[in-house]
């Protein structure tokens, strides 16, 4: 059995057996497999024994056979597979071909359409598709915008979403996470996104949580969360969020002052959006200006005293003096403020996006602080040394700031090199006019002004008042009475500064400026009483000038500082006080003094002092500066308000022809005083001084006694003729005076008996008459007036065959009409030949009988 079975195991022996795995695994090798398969039959052989048996092939053959047989099913296998799947590729090829051909037109077609969208909306009048192409570019822009609309949209719903959650947190759990969050996360965008949230957070506070906004302390009961009544609530979300944007609040002004410092003006410019949509920007505008180092500095300066030294001050409130200028440490503080202002302004550009806002705040607070404190130091000592110290501070100071805020506007600030915006030039002006107001509000600057004028004008007339209130007065009459309210004025003006004087208000400079002014000593104890000469009762113009001089140096400051709506009003109030002053207690008043002592000698004894004339050329003089000057400035000044400039013009022109009156009144007295002592004069002639008994006494005097003592007088008041009027007033004045002279010697002449040696001294005294007269500035009618009276004195000594010839040249008219023509009338002829001696004579009579 052991044999019949080795032996069936030896006949059927049974090969290795494979699958495809041995075949397809990626290790397989050829050489390899063969190798193994001999390497298993002979150890199969040696474990037979020790008889060696032949090799059998057969296993193998059969194993060759079965791999044979399943390789070519596999083969079959894989050749139907393969057909298959040529057949799928075909067909996916067939496809992909028309796949392509479809994207491809498609491509084409939206290409095309692209380029037509594209020319519509660049192109959208182009020819063949104007109104196609329009529609396509409309429906652009509606798509864009219906797009922003809808992101917008979208955006909205995820803050809302993002601040329903916030809201639930801090009302639910008292906390906010997820704004902390995004706070530290940093950067621009999400502080201000924090701060955004912060404020719509507090809102929806107010409104869905009014109870954490009504208490005070401690928690609410049987309040409302979220609008439900009746719930307790724990959490104070008003005090939660209030502390939250102080914390984020401090945190970035702290960093925007680590910025500052630091010149970093792009975070600056990052912390100062935050903080404008945080709050408005005002916690860090006042930051940025309070601890600005310009403030910081200037508030230890700010109490220092006016350090200048007496004598700028004695200048300061001398009226005669050239003003100092500007205050030395103001002058220093608003040197520095243009140049802070200068750099700060690119500094404010640069930091904050409401660049303008921030600016307007600096500018507010330096002149609020800094200079309007320094501005109240200086005036206030001014005010310590006198009213003209005080005026002339303000106006310095007003025009040096006004300079500051001009150049301020040029530089453009923020807007440099390009002149800075209305709204800048706006807060400019109106800082300008914020701190002058106080000083020139109302009518208390011009009342300034005018005491100041009127301590200066009656200081300086003080002397001139008491002169003339010492003065004898005329009798009371006509012209009295019109010089009554002259004197009242000059009496008022004189009180008024010795009332001054007295007053307790007074400073020791302005006191010792108004005696200066006065030339008045300290150490007279009654000023009233004090010694004064003649001459300082005259008239100079050299005191006018210095009113004058006064009163434009106002008038400039007055323009300057007052506003232009008052200016009409305000200089109606300084003509008023220049009439006053130099027209009626200066002026008026010499003239009035002049006509009084002219009118006391009309009816003289004695030879008429005529020593008051030239105080006539001053009073013209005087007058024609004054009324240059109101025509000129102070009326052109008041030409804005029509009602103020005619009340102008007409109390000018009243004050000018009083002084004109006066000044005429004057001259005319003089006149009469001239003629009435040459009347007496030749009243007192001799009636033998003519018929001299011989040639002796002819030879002995040139003249008679009567005309020497005239025309000497005349020679006299022609030295004060001169020196009172000149120019055509001279000329008119003395071609009247000597029309009346020349009547009263023409009709002189014809009083007298004169013999043949008396008609050479009436030639003579003739003769000497017209000389001293034509030394008169005379019309041409007037002098042709004089020579007649040459005439006179041939008609006594020519004989009577000359006389004839010299009536057939006389003129016709009525006795006396021969004063005013250029011959000798038939009576006047007729007259003068009858006071010949030898009238009576038989060749006179001839004449006599032939006119």
């Amino acid at each position: 059995m052991d044999k019949a079975g080795s032996g069936s195991r030896a006949l059927f022996p049974k090969g290795p057996s494979f699958t495809l795995e041995d075949f397809s695994n990626k290790d397989f090798i050829v050489r390899d497999f063969v190798d193994s398969l001999a390497e298993n039959a002979l150890s199969q052989n040696r474990r037979s024994g020790a008889a060696q048996q032949p090799f059998d092939p057969k296993p193998l053959i059969r194993a060759f056979e079965n791999a044979l047989e399943g390789l070519g099913s596999l083969s079959e296998e894989l050749q139907e597979k393969e057909s298959e799947l040529l057949t799928q590729v075909r067909r996916a090829e067939v496809q992909h071909d028309h796949t392509l051909d479809t994207l491809g037109r498609k491509l084409d077609q939206s290409i095309h359409q692209f380029e037509a969208l594209d020319v519509t909306l660049n192109n959208p009048s182009t020819n063949d598709r104007g109104s196609r192409g329009e529609a396509g570019g409309n429906i652009a822009v509606q798509i864009g915008e219906k797009l922003e609309e809808l992101d917008r949209k979208r955006r909205r719903a995820i803050d809302a979403n993002f601040l329903i959650h916030c809201w639930l947190q801090v009302s639910e759990t008292g906390e906010l996470t997820s704004l902390q969050d995004i706070q530290r996360q940093g950067g621009s965008e999400n502080k201000v996104r924090c701060a955004v949230i912060a404020h719509q957070l507090m809102r929806i506070s107010q409104r869905l949580d009014p109870a954490s906004w009504s208490q005070t302390n401690g928690h609410q009961r049987n309040g409302n969360l979220n609008g439900v009544n009746g719930v307790e609530k724990s959490h104070n979300t008003r005090e939660i969020l209030e502390k939250f944007c102080e914390t984020l609040e401090q945190d970035l002004l702290k960093q925007f002052n680590n910025s500052y410092r630091k010149q970093n003006f792009d975070d600056m410019m990052e912390c100062a959006k935050v903080l404008y949509d945080f709050n408005g920007g005002a916690s860090v505008i006042a930051v940025f200006v309070n601890q600005h180092q310009f403030f910081i500095d200037r508030d230890q300066l700010i109490t220092d005293e006016v350090a200048v030294d007496g004598e700028t001050w004695d200048q300061l409130a001398d009226p005669d003096a050239e003003p100092p200028g500007v205050e030395p440490s103001l002058q220093s503080l608003i040197d520095e403020v243009r140049i802070i202002m200068q750099e700060e302004s690119f500094i404010i550009k640069r930091a904050f996006p409401y660049y303008e806002t921030v600016l307007v705040k600096f500018i507010q607070r330096i002149f609020q602080q800094s200079v309007q404190q320094r501005l109240e130091i200086v005036l206030e000592k001014a005010s310590t040394i006198s009213s003209l110290a005080f005026l002339r501070s303000l106006h310095s100071s007003r025009t040096y700031i006004g300079a500051l805020i001009e150049d301020l506007k040029a530089h453009g600030l923020t807007e440099h090199p390009e002149p800075c915006s209305a709204q800048i030039a706006q807060t400019l002006d109106q800082q300008m006019e914020e701190l002058f107001v106080p000083y020139i509000m109302g009518n208390s600057y011009i009342d300034r002004e005018k005491r100041s004028l009127e301590e200066l004008f009656t200081s300086l007339l003080f002397r001139f008042n008491i002169y003339h209130s010492r003065r004898k007065k005329a009798p009371t009459g006509f012209m009295a009475s019109l010089a009554q309210r002259t004197n009242q004025l000059m009496e008022s003006a004189k009180d008024a500064y010795l009332e001054r004087l007295e007053s307790s208000d007074l400073t020791p400079t302005q006191k010792a400026t108004m005696l200066r002014v006065a030339r008045v000593q300290e150490t007279d104890n009654n000023k009233n009483e004090i010694e004064v000469s003649e001459e300082e009762g005259y008239l100079t113009t050299a005191n006018a000038k210095r009113m004058m001089t006064w009163l434009a140096e106002s008038v400039r400051r007055t323009l300057e500082l007052g506003s232009p709506s008052d200016t009409p009003k305000d200089v109606a109030i300084l003509l008023n006080l220049l009439m006053m002053h130099m027209g009626q207690v200066y002026v008026e008043t010499a003239l009035d003094a002049a006509h009084e002592r002219a009118t006391s000698q009309e009816n003289a004894k004695t030879e008429p002092d005529l020593s008051y004339l030239p105080s006539i050329r001053p009073a013209v003089t005087i007058t024609s500066i004054m009324s240059r000057f109101i025509s000129t400035v102070l009326i052109r000044l008041a030409e804005s308000n029509t009602t103020v400039r005619r009340s102008m013009e007409a109390q000018s022109k009243v004050g000018i022809e009083a002084i004109e009156k006066k000044t005429n009144s004057v001259m005319k007295s003089t006149m009469d005083v001239i003629v009435n002592w040459v009347t007496k004069s030749l009243s007192q002639q001799k009636k033998l001084d003519f018929l001299p008994r011989d040639e002796l006494d002819l030879v002995e005097s040139l003249q008679t006694a009567t005309c020497t003592s005239i025309c000497l007088f005349l020679s006299r008041c022609t030295k004060l003729l001169v020196q009172s009027v000149d120019g055509h007033n001279l000329e008119v004045f003395s071609s009247e005076l000597a029309l009346a002279i020349q009547l009263l010697v023409f009709e002189h002449f014809k009083k007298f008996k004169v013999n043949a040696t008396g008609g050479l001294m009436v030639t003579k005294d003739i003769a000497k008459y017209v000389a001293t007269l034509k030394e008169w500035p005379l019309s041409k009618d007037v002098e042709a007036a004089v020579e007649l009276l040459t005439e006179i004195g041939y008609l006594f000594i020519i004989g009577p065959e000359a006389l004839r010839e010299r009536s057939r040249n006389l003129a016709a008219g009525a006795a006396g009409s021969s004063s005013t023509t250029k011959k000798l009338g038939k009576a006047d002829f007729k007259g003068f030949i009858q006071s010949r001696d030898d009238a009576k004579s038989v060749g006179v009579q001839s004449v006599l009988s032939g006119l």
